[in-house]
């Protein structure tokens, strides 16, 4: 009987929309060494998410579809179990999400999901970004915050990149962080190549897999 491969690498990248998740998971794909899947949310939401439950796991924080929640909860767990099962075939994953708790009621999903991954190779980091570096992407890509916070009836400080920045890292616990207003795609790419070589051992998954616990 043939050996088992070598466990692959998983690398979750956590971070608002705009903060430049999927431009680091690109460089990753095309510059380090082995074949990377990509099992993000893009990803998930243009190639597999049917069209009525978007935006599904990539539903914004403040509770406001709570009908699409617990179809939110299953997919991110299947998605992490389909995580596990590449990196058991020996296939690496990279996998970009914007996690946060701010559903109608507290869903426990980071920590859910990070026990579906303990004895395997992960490595958890923060994609950080300042709100007005975010803002001016927004902008640049024809998104208008102000028209935004004119057609809805709360103010645009409680919707939007504002309560993303206030959610998406919480309990912000990570193995790495990089901000994205001050290094390169590739730049942070290095410094989780570095991690990745030179340690030290992620602990991230194996804490927030406690806070799991903790729940039960």
């Amino acid at each position: 009987m043939p050996d088992p491969p070598a466990l692959g690498q998983i690398v979750i990248l956590n971070g608002a929309p705009r903060s430049g998740k999927s431009s680091i998971a690109a460089v990753i794909q095309d510059t380090f060494e082995g074949p990377w899947v990509n099992l993000g949310v893009d990803a998930y939401m243009s190639g597999v998410m049917p069209r009525r439950y978007r935006p599904g796991i990539g539903l914004r924080p403040g509770g406001e579809r709570p009908d699409l929640e617990p179809y939110v909860v299953a997919s991110y767990a299947a998605l992490y179990e389909s995580m596990a099962a590449h990196s058991l075939q020996g296939l690496h994953v990279v996998a970009d999400f914007g996690h946060h708790d701010d559903y109608s009621v507290p869903r426990g999903i980071l920590a859910d999901c990070a026990r579906r991954l303990l004895g395997l190779p992960v490595l958890l980091v923060g994609v950080r970004c300042p709100l007005e570096v975010i803002l001016e992407r927004r902008d640049a890509t024809g998104y208008s915050a102000k028209g935004y916070g004119e057609t809805r009836p709360v103010d645009f400080a409680e919707t939007g990149p504002v309560r993303w920045q206030r959610t998406v890292h919480d309990p912000g616990i990570y193995d790495l962080e990089v901000d994205t207003s001050v290094l390169s795609p590739e730049e942070c790419a290095q410094a989780i190549r570095d991690c990745l070589d030179k340690g030290p051992a992620p602990t991230a998954i194996q804490r927030l897999a406690a806070m799991a616990r903790d729940q039960e």
